[in-house]
């Protein structure tokens, strides 16, 4: 294949060691839900109660991954990215989230790894990503330590069998985010509310990611966490603003990046009302401290954080950001907050590792919505993902210009999946998936991202 020519042109200020890769994850796109001895997570239950998601959808189908993984492989070996990120079902390799693994769990990722290398693509592996297994949710679930302990023996579990072949690890996908619309605001399972009691879930993921880090290293793993990121801004130079703003960068984007990297908490979250002190046990700063291979950024775009003061309980609001452009879900497309945030990051904390931008992506049909036709060529339109794409791209180049060490950018997603509480309602997938009949078709996305990585490889 002749490389594009714009695409050599963008990625030309990125080192030749950048690696271009896309993502999937276990809830997302398996389905299999009820195959073999996999039991409930909690994604699970919650998505089966009635108006818990956005469609009324469940995860049992999702993108049927498991069924159609030779399509989905042929489809990866198209794009030819370098990595191939998914994640692994703990319910699935670990039925009930204790004891001994399942073989027939464990070799779903056996074969899914093995086809990925065949294909000539790198899997990177997410323990979690956000599917705990119901069985460790009754038991208190990321509230409790002991869940961190369970943790660490199912990363043994899963890295001791496809260790050989993983180039990366992920331990947790978002853990804050996880613990904040999970524990906290309940948007996501397990639905609770606790506002500042979900730091425990917090703490408790980051504990359980610095003791796994210890076992996937054992195997000669490659380690890191990844973490959702925003750019924060006060709504005007009030002081009020400034403040709200100031607390909510502390929790949304400080709160895991000041313990993994600095060994501590920020001030900020800890004075937050509800906030349990003691579950910080002596010594977990430091095992939450563990050197790191490589370090996530799921980029959010960015916000814009007004005072609230008639909230007591919540007393900020998110306020819409001045960029012309928004997704189709209606977050702001601003990918200078992406540089900004990559930079902030490289002079904040010394001992930074590679980063990774490990969910860069929008849901973004336009011009063409899911059920659209395709065009001559068989493609579906997506003008505004392929310009989010390329964007975002140029924005991580002008941080590598500024010193940021930037290992790679990880586009979400290459499939069409099942998006949690929005069930099937948002389309993130270079890939369109017709969930009634689980047609795939190629968007022009497709095509785009296939001549930027080639474009890329061309000049290695």
């Amino acid at each position: 294949m002749t490389p594009d020519h714009d695409a050599v042109d963008l990625t030309r200020a990125l080192p030749p060691a950048f690696r271009f890769g896309v993502t999937g994850s276990a809830a997302q796109l398996e389905g299999g839900t009820d195959a073999g001895a996999r039991t409930p997570s909690v994604w699970d239950l919650v998505a089966a109660v009635p108006g818990r998601t956005a469609d009324g959808s469940t995860p049992a189908v999702a993108a049927d991954h498991l069924t159609r993984l030779a399509e989905d492989v042929d489809l990866l070996r198209e794009l030819h990215p370098d990595v191939w990120r998914t994640s692994v079902s703990w319910s699935r390799v670990q039925p009930g989230g204790r004891g001994p693994a399942d073989p027939a769990g464990l070799a779903v990722y056996d074969r899914m790894v093995d086809a990925v290398l065949a294909a000539g693509v790198s899997p990177w592996l997410t323990l979690s990503h956000w599917d705990l297994p119901v069985e460790l949710m009754e038991q208190g679930g990321w509230l409790v330590r002991a869940t961190a302990e369970a943790f660490a023996d199912y990363a043994e579990l899963v890295t001791a069998r496809l260790g050989d072949r993983v180039a990366g690890w992920f331990t947790f996908e978002a853990p804050v985010l996880h613990a904040l619309y999970g524990y906290g605001v309940g948007i996501d399972a397990p639905g609770l509310t606790l506002f500042g009691g979900a730091f425990a879930a917090v703490h408790h993921q980051l504990l359980a990611h610095g003791w796994a880090a210890h076992r996937i290293r054992a195997v000669g793993g490659r380690v890191g966490v990844s973490n959702q990121h925003t750019s924060v801004d006060p709504a005007s130079d009030a002081p009020l603003d400034r403040a709200a703003a100031r607390w909510f960068a502390a929790f949304a984007d400080r709160q895991a990046t000041d313990a993994l990297f600095c060994g501590r908490y920020p001030a900020a979250v800890l004075r937050t009302p509800g906030v349990e002190h003691d579950v910080v046990a002596d010594g977990d700063l430091a095992a939450i401290a563990v050197p790191l291979d490589h370090y996530g950024v799921d980029w959010a775009g960015p916000t814009v954080v007004a005072a609230a003061p008639d909230n007591p309980s919540v007393p900020l609001t998110l306020v819409p950001h001045p960029a012309p452009h928004t997704t189709d879900s209606g977050l702001a497309v601003h990918p200078a907050s992406l540089t900004r945030v990559l930079v902030d990051l490289h002079r904040r904390y010394p001992v930074l590792p590679p980063v990774v931008v490990s969910a860069g992506g929008a849901f973004s049909d336009r011009p063409a919505a899911a059920g659209a036709p395709t065009d001559a060529a068989g493609w579906v339109p997506d003008d505004d993902r392929t310009a989010h794409l390329r964007d975002h791209v140029r924005a991580v180049a002008d941080a590598v210009a500024q010193g940021v060490d930037v290992a790679g950018y990880h586009h979400r997603s290459l499939l069409d999946g099942w998006e949690f509480a929005d069930g099937f309602t948002q389309h993130y997938g270079l890939v369109r998936v017709d969930h009634r009949t689980q047609e795939r078709t190629r968007r022009a996305s497709f095509a785009a991202y296939r001549d930027l990585i080639a474009g890329h490889r061309s000049r290695r």
